[in-house]
């Protein structure tokens, strides 16, 4: 599980740069882009869900049905805050969108998710000492 900690931790610069490099209009203009994008983000969640469910399996906090319980029974427990946890189930539901393409994605709204970067940070920096 290092190495998928270490792996969020490169994407987590990788899409600060991504941010820094890239407007909402060359996103919109450029499917290349686009792709980056919902790539760049969905592979961070998968990564977040991946640890989550790991530290879940290896506390022994409980039998989760779902990614999304993952992330509760880390909650219920205290690994993580209430407000993260919140976030970070809400992200999780973006995952499967992505993954199952449920719904048209919108753009505008995967591109503001890059303001919440430092959610993603803030789960690396809750968890590293448990991987």
């Amino acid at each position: 599980m290092l190495d998928r900690l270490k792996l969020l931790e490169e994407n987590i610069n990788r899409l600060i740069e991504f941010k820094k490099g890239h407007t909402l209009a060359d996103i919109r203009s450029d499917k290349s882009k686009e792709w980056a994008l919902r790539y760049g983000l969905l592979e961070s969640l998968q990564i977040v869900v991946d640890i989550s469910c790991h530290l879940t399996a290896k506390y022994n906090l409980g039998n989760p049905s779902t990614y999304a319980e993952c992330i509760e029974f880390l909650k219920k427990y205290k690994y993580l805050d209430e407000e993260l946890s919140d976030k970070l189930i809400g992200m999780v539901g973006l995952r499967n969108i992505l993954v199952h393409e449920y719904i048209t994605v919108d753009i505008n709204k995967l591109y503001g998710l890059l303001d919440n970067i430092k959610d993603f940070k803030e789960f690396v920096n809750k968890i590293k000492d448990l991987v």
